[in-house]
């Protein structure tokens, strides 16, 4: 259940909003009708969201996996239901995400740099970060520097979205048939 009410103000940016997401989406997304309450907050989030769209330098299957471990550590609910729909735009089987949420029990469905990808994300994601030397130098050296830095960014916008929509209680939107979030133990 929401801890927030998903009826925002009925401004012209709230409007608008709703009309683009119905648009690209197929339905209003409950983030934004939260951050819908604050103006100023959803026109900052909208432009980062559509900038970050247009990062290109990471491959995008590893930058989907990396938010996937992200949002799993984080136990997003609404952030994995959507995370599928984005995988299957993107080709990534479903069963495939799901082994991403629990990489470590599947290392054997990863390549080499994914699995690093995943460590990374994962490790970014901790309240104190535990990214080491050694990960980030590995990265660096198979991804160059470009896709390092949008990777470090595409995790550290996944735990904003995470971490606004777990503290907001948001759940799932029905983009996948199942939108629990698998167990990380």
């Amino acid at each position: 259940m929401a801890r927030i009410s998903l009826s925002p103000p009925g401004t012209l940016l709230n409007r608008v909003a709703a009309r683009y997401s119905r648009r690209v989406h197929g339905k209003v997304l409950t983030p934004g009708l939260a951050l819908g309450h604050n103006a100023r907050v959803l026109l900052t989030y909208v432009r980062l969201e559509r900038g970050a769209a247009r990062w290109n330098s990471l491959d995008p299957v590893l930058k989907h996996l990396a938010v996937t471990a992200s949002a799993a550590r984080i136990n997003c609910s609404w952030c994995m239901d959507f995370g599928r729909r984005e995988a299957a735009g993107l080709g990534i089987a479903a069963d495939r995400i799901s082994k991403a949420a629990r990489w470590r029990d599947h290392r054997a469905a990863f390549t080499g740099l994914e699995l690093l990808v995943l460590e990374y994300a994962e490790a970014m994601t901790e309240t104190e970060p535990r990214v080491t030397d050694e990960l980030a130098a590995a990265l660096v050296g198979r991804l160059g520097e470009a896709a390092f830095v949008e990777l470090t960014a595409v995790v550290a916008l996944e735990n904003y979205r995470s971490r606004v929509n777990s503290a907001f209680g948001l759940a799932g939107q029905g983009f996948s048939d199942a939108c629990s979030v698998p167990s990380r133990t």
